[in-house]
């Protein structure tokens, strides 16, 4: 699962520390977003094995490629309108590239065409914290890694993960005391909800959740 919206060194490690797989930076406008030098001082002092994802919205090729290697990250996601032709581009520079759709979009039909790693289904207002019709995920590649965001929180990510099946889940407004600031107990309790559901989720020829080693 992908604790995201980190903007401290304090709250990337809390994360880690709850079990979580990987840790998201915002770039792109928000109020959790928070600046390339920051992260590359924070990035160096994580795990090697966690994912460390920068988070872009409608940026630059060029740019994303550029602070994904200042920073020393594992990974993009790109969650505004990019082309496929851009992610594309980027996913031949970057190790892995989630790309995110609002759910329902008509896009997840051409979603192979994206050469992303992994797909993101969110709610149409990304860090809104509401949640969406999730049937509207349903619809998304079965043949592809989905992770599903949207207004997770501690309370109903279980019964996301039991009805969605995602191969992994996206967590931001859901864990947070404030914006940008992780509150501790939270995080438990969506680590361990998440966790709890994952044996029915995840049987199969995928053996869990986020497997970042795999295809490295």
């Amino acid at each position: 699962m992908k604790i995201c919206g980190t903007t401290s060194e304090e709250d990337a490690l809390l994360a880690i520390a709850m079990g979580a797989d990987a840790v998201g930076f915002v770039f792109a406008p928000s109020p959790r977003q928070v600046a390339p030098g920051r992260v590359s001082e924070i990035v160096p002092r994580l795990p090697a094995e966690i994912l460390t994802v920068g988070v872009f919205r409608n940026e630059a090729r060029e740019r994303v490629v550029r602070t994904v290697e200042q920073c020393r990250l594992r990974a993009a996601q790109l969650h505004g309108k990019e082309t496929a032709e851009d992610t594309q581009w980027i996913a031949e520079r970057v190790p892995w590239v989630i790309k995110a759709f609002a759910a329902g979009e008509a896009e997840l039909d051409r979603a192979d065409d994206y050469g992303a790693k992994a797909l993101m289904i969110d709610g149409g207002s990304p860090g809104s914290g509401q949640v969406f019709d999730w049937s509207l995920a349903e619809g998304a590649p079965s043949h592809r890694r989905v992770i599903l965001a949207g207004g997770l929180t501690p309370e109903n990510v279980g019964t996301a993960i039991s009805r969605i099946h995602p191969w992994g889940v996206d967590v931001v407004t859901g864990v947070e005391s404030s914006p940008g600031r992780k509150d501790p107990r939270k995080v438990r309790a969506f680590v361990h909800a998440a966790r709890e559901a994952e044996p029915d989720a995840y049987e199969g020829a995928d053996h869990g959740p986020y497997d970042w080693q795999e295809d490295a």
